[in-house]
């Protein structure tokens, strides 16, 4: 485990990787928004929550994938980058759910509605 870790503490990143990241962004932009149209028209309490989870865990788990690829690249940074990608996401749906959604579906019920 020592050299693994060595290997990881002492290794380049590729140049290219943020470019990878941000294309591997792409499938999950997509798949969010056929869930997204599939989601509009239902009438269900809080939609809110649940497409932020829905976000949220298809981001998370690209982040997980970022981690395992730093990991068998032995690429530290890459592995950070994952780890913090995936902490920012749980803080994110943590603050939304309890804190801010509340007072955020208060101020849509309130906006006037065109018709």
């Amino acid at each position: 485990m020592g050299g693994k870790l060595h290997d990881i503490l002492h290794s380049d990143r590729d140049l290219k990787e943020i470019q990878r990241w941000l294309f591997s962004l792409l499938p999950l932009g997509v798949a969010f928004a056929f869930f997204f149209i599939f989601m509009l028209p239902l009438d269900i309490e809080q939609k809110d929550v649940i497409l932020l989870t829905g976000g949220a865990a298809g981001f998370a788990g690209l982040e997980a994938y970022w981690v395992y690829r730093g990991w068998q690249r032995n690429e530290g940074v890459t592995i950070v980058l994952g780890l913090v990608g995936i902490a920012l996401t749980a803080l994110l749906v943590w603050g939304y759910t309890y804190h801010f959604g509340h007072i955020l579906r208060e101020i849509y019920e309130r906006m006037p509605r065109g018709g």
